[in-house]
C-alpha cells in the first residue's frame, strides 16, 4: 500500500464499522496521527498518509475498541418507488407479497459499510440473514440510474447506469454522486440509511 500506508485487517462487517468509528472519534478528538485517507473496506481498513504507520499500528494492539451502536452515525432517508424487474421473485424468494417488501425493506435501517464498485455506490448492510440473497445467475448488461437492489447481506443503489447482477426491487431520483456537491457522495462509510416509499 506504499511506506506511508497502513492496512488493517478485522474479522467481520461489524468489526470493520467499529474500528471504522473508533479511528473516526480519534481523529476528531486529535489523538490519532495525521493521516490523508481513511477507507474501509469489506474486511480492512487503510489508512494512508501516515508518518510512522509502524507505530501506529503498534498503538492499535492496545486499543479497546467498543461495539458500534446502532444510532451512530448521520441518518439519511431515500424515498424509493417499488417498480424494480425482480420485485416479485425477490417477494417469492422471501414468501411474502410483493405489497409486503416496500414495508419490510422500510423498516430496516442500513448502514453504509463502505463504498466502491461507482462513485457513490455505498455497501449497506442490514439486511438480517433470512433476507439475504443471491445474485442473479445472469447479470444484466446495463441496469438504469437510481436502481434499489439486493445481493448476499447488502442492499445498495447504483449511481448511474452499469452492469450489475444484483436483484433490483425499485428506483429512486436520488442524486448519489455529485462532483459538485460536498461531499461528492450522498452516501459515506458510516452512514445510516432508511428507504421510504415513495408517495403517490
Amino acid at each position: 500500500m506504499g511506506e506511508r500506508a497502513l492496512l488493517v485487517e478485522l474479522d467481520a462487517d461489524g468489526e470493520v464499522g467499529a474500528f471504522h468509528a473508533e479511528l473516526l472519534r480519534r481523529r476528531a478528538a486529535g489523538t490519532l496521527p495525521p493521516v490523508c485517507e481513511i477507507v474501509p473496506a469489506a474486511r480492512t481498513i487503510l489508512l494512508d498518509g501516515l508518518d510512522d504507520p509502524r507505530a501506529l499500528a503498534g498503538e492499535m494492539s492496545a486499543w479497546t475498541v467498543p461495539p458500534l451502536t446502532p444510532g451512530a452515525g448521520a441518518e439519511t432517508e431515500i424515498a424509493v418507488r417499488y417498480d424494480g424487474p425482480d420485485l416479485v421473485e425477490v417477494a417469492e424468494r422471501w414468501g411474502v407479497r410483493p405489497g409486503e417488501v416496500p414495508d419490510i425493506v422500510g423498516g430496516l435501517v442500513f448502514r453504509v459499510a463502505f463504498c466502491g464498485f461507482a462513485p457513490g455506490f455505498g455497501y449497506l448492510t442490514g439486511l438480517p440473514p433470512h433476507r439475504h440473497l443471491p445474485r442473479r445467475a445472469t447479470p444484466r448488461t446495463a441496469v438504469p440510474a437510481g436502481s434499489l437492489a439486493l445481493a448476499g447481506p447488502y442492499a445498495g443503489v447504483y449511481p448511474r447506469s452499469s452492469p450489475g447482477g444484483w436483484q433490483l426491487i425499485g428506483t429512486t431520483d436520488a442524486v448519489l454522486w455529485d462532483p459538485r456537491r460536498e461531499p461528492a457522495a450522498l452516501l459515506t462509510p458510516g452512514t445510516r440509511v432508511r428507504f421510504a416509499r415513495e408517495a403517490r
